[in-house]
């Protein structure tokens, strides 16, 4: 296989290979003060789809940046190639860290030191090695940007087992789009049309569920208005040994990072920004809360949790599901880009994050969801009834500071009023039952 080596200095193959065996063998087991990074952090340079050209994060001390890019061998090489086979996957073999780059200018980032742990888990093959890789996609009303997603999920090399696209009874010609993809693409593309539109908690839950009854190992979960970036399997697949949850970074619409850094905070109900380069001391920044645009999840914590609740109907099913996930297992988000939003949205800068415009419906459902929370809450003992009050006078808050600020208008004001009264309702009743783990499906 031949390699194409970028660096502030220039080094052959063969050193690389060495410095790679003696940070395996040498620094791995020193401590976190060691003085390891994580370097060559996304670059500007664009990716050409047509060499779909992975990097390759080296582990090395004293700030030395090292940039592999590892070109595709024949899928005929074989173990001589430097390739292993995940069904419709092909990974690099024995790499390190793997990243992507924005096939657009973007910006790069600091790095910083790293524990052990995570340094590890950066630089293992994965847990993707003959496993189906499904990706769950949820649309409604936008083949348009449906269209560029399929395109650019048809051009990753690796390339996942299938796709379910759950079309929420669409009614444009989102059934031709996916039909005319799927005749253009060498993975089977699978159109599961629902009779209404369930919202993108119950398109998920369709979704997922039908991932698995098609025999899915892992599930890529998305939104239907990002794109893949290429590359983007081969960035999560080091990191899936250790973590069965975990989403990669993003950039927004105008090619910026996008901030998603937060926690869930029980006392309040809530998930806050989380300020600062999270990913400064590490590559790997654990958190308790899930999003949809871009969650990889294994089959096996979705059978144990159960299905995202498709009662949420819009917004709060993707963070309440990672948060469920949380209480079992590790929820990482890591430093690897993987997609990129294409829909641009009117936003206010607040320091540490933005604030992006809604719809009367989204600010419902922000309003009416907070019942659903407080009853997961209780399923777990964590529901505080002060606590809550204060988070849900919070949300209000958040929402009518977007109203103003980012709207300028303040006609959501009766659909927030309108979510808060059915939201105390769900909370106030005594049947509710959560979403039951899935112990009947087949593994």
């Amino acid at each position: 296989m031949s390699l194409t080596i970028s660096s502030y200095r220039r080094t052959s193959a063969s050193r690389i290979a060495t410095t790679q065996a003696a940070a395996s063998s040498r620094y791995w087991d020193q401590s976190q003060s060691a003085g390891l990074s994580v370097l060559g952090r996304p670059g500007s340079v664009p990716v050409p789809l047509a060499s779909l050209v992975p990097s390759v994060r080296l582990m090395v001390p004293n700030n030395v940046v090292q940039k592999v890019q590892r070109r595709r061998a024949p899928a005929s090489a074989g173990p001589a190639g430097g390739l292993w086979r995940c069904n419709r996957l092909v990974l690099p073999e024995n790499t390190s860290r793997t990243t992507s780059a924005r096939p657009s200018p973007g910006a790069c980032r600091g790095s910083g030191r790293n524990s052990l742990n995570d340094i590890e888990a950066a630089a293992a093959p994965g847990a993707l090695q003959g496993q189906n890789l499904m990706l769950v996609i949820t649309t409604y009303n936008r083949s348009d940007y449906l269209r560029g997603l399929l395109d650019s999920v048809r051009a990753l090399r690796p390339a996942p087992t299938a796709v379910v696209v759950v079309d929420n009874a669409s009614t444009d010609d989102t059934p031709a789009v996916i039909a005319e993809v799927a005749a253009q693409t060498p993975f089977p593309v699978l159109h599961h049309r629902l009779a209404t539109n369930t919202g993108g908690a119950g398109g998920f839950a369709a979704g997922m569920e039908r991932a698995l009854a098609e025999g899915a190992d892992w599930l890529w979960i998305m939104d239907d208005d990002v794109t893949a970036v290429p590359g983007a399997l081969a960035a999560l697949a080091p990191f899936t040994g250790r973590y069965k949850c975990l989403h990669g970074r993003r950039w927004d619409a105008a090619g910026r990072p996008f901030f998603w850094q937060h926690r869930f905070v029980d006392f309040l109900g809530i998930h806050l920004p989380v300020p600062g380069d999270v990913f400064r001391h590490s590559p790997v920044f654990r958190t308790n809360v899930g999003c949809f645009e871009g969650m990889l999840v294994h089959a096996s914590v979705v059978r144990e949790v159960g299905l995202p609740d498709p009662r949420f109907f819009l917004g709060g099913d993707d963070s309440t599901y990672g948060w469920l996930i949380s209480q079992t297992h590790e929820v990482a988000y890591v430093d690897a880009y993987v997609l990129a939003k294409t829909r641009p949205q009117r936003q206010i800068s607040l320091g540490v994050r933005h604030l992006n415009d809604s719809s009367d419906l989204s600010r419902f459902y922000s309003m009416r969801n907070r019942g659903l929370v407080a009853q997961y809450l209780r399923t777990r003992g964590r529901y505080a009834p002060a606590g809550f009050a204060l988070g849900t006078l919070l949300t209000a808050g958040k929402e009518v500071l977007r109203l103003v600020a980012v709207e300028r208008s303040v006609s959501g004001l009766p659909a927030l009023a309108r979510g808060w009264r059915e939201g105390r309702r769900i909370r106030r009743d005594p049947a509710w039952q959560p979403m039951p783990p899935l112990t009947g499906a087949a593994r």
